[in-house]
């Protein structure tokens, strides 16, 4: 039993139940040493096993196990691994709520206390460019070469997460999207009010937020 990929294939299976990917759309993958499993081209989550998940040496590009091909995008994780020695784990999602607001020309800014908690302050937006080709994994790459970022949004595409583990990726998944909702919804009623750059710093001094963001880098998603 491989506990990695079997925590991958799990968390993969509940971002179909929260509805943030649709049929085979999205990719995720985790890293174990210098190698990664990644989620195979052209499955659902809901149907992708433990075999069909293939092996690939990060450090090559070379697919060491497995008969199916690895997802399209898979030079987007390929690359981030290599400019990010703290990720072990990549989620690539297309929340329904984020792609309305994102695509409509609005950023994603923090309004409630766990966005900014498990995202931090740099979460970029990246313009569209097609998918799975070298370019958009170069934008990718380059966006997560900076140490603080742990989250982006590709605009009329979805959105990436890392972490150090796969519960952590999946759980900044699904903060960027409730953030969005949130957003929306404040936005068809009135003026939504923003949490100011003095209240996300007020954030990190907090002993119980530091404490989460280490306990949820800590969790295995089968806890």
């Amino acid at each position: 039993m491989n506990t990695n990929l079997d925590e991958l294939i799990q968390a993969a299976r509940e971002l179909v139940d929260a509805g943030l990917v649709t049929g085979a759309g999205g990719n995720v993958s985790v890293r174990e040493g210098d190698d990664m499993w990644i989620s195979p081209s052209g499955f659902s989550f809901a149907d992708a096993r433990a075999e069909h998940y293939p092996r690939i040496s990060v450090s090559t590009g070379e697919v060491l196990e497995g008969d199916f091909r690895p997802s399209s995008e898979v030079l987007m994780h390929l690359w981030t691994y290599r400019v990010r020695s703290d990720v072990n784990a990549m989620v690539h999602a297309h929340p329904k709520m984020t792609n309305a607001l994102c695509c409509a020309g609005h950023d994603l800014q923090p309004i409630f206390a766990d966005y900014y908690v498990y995202l931090g302050k740099n979460v970029p937006h990246l313009p569209y460019v097609t998918v799975t080709t070298p370019e958009l994994a170069r934008l990718v790459e380059e966006a997560f070469s900076s140490p603080d970022c742990y989250g982006m949004v590709l605009r009329n595409h979805g959105t990436i997460t890392v972490g150090s583990s796969v519960k952590e990726a999946a759980f900044r998944t699904m903060a960027m999207e409730e953030q969005a909702f949130i957003q929306y919804h404040a936005l068809t009623v009135g003026e939504p009010t923003y949490l100011s750059a003095d209240e996300c710093a007020k954030l990190d001094q907090l002993g119980s937020e530091e404490y989460r963001r280490k306990l949820l880098a800590e969790m295995r998603a089968s806890s």
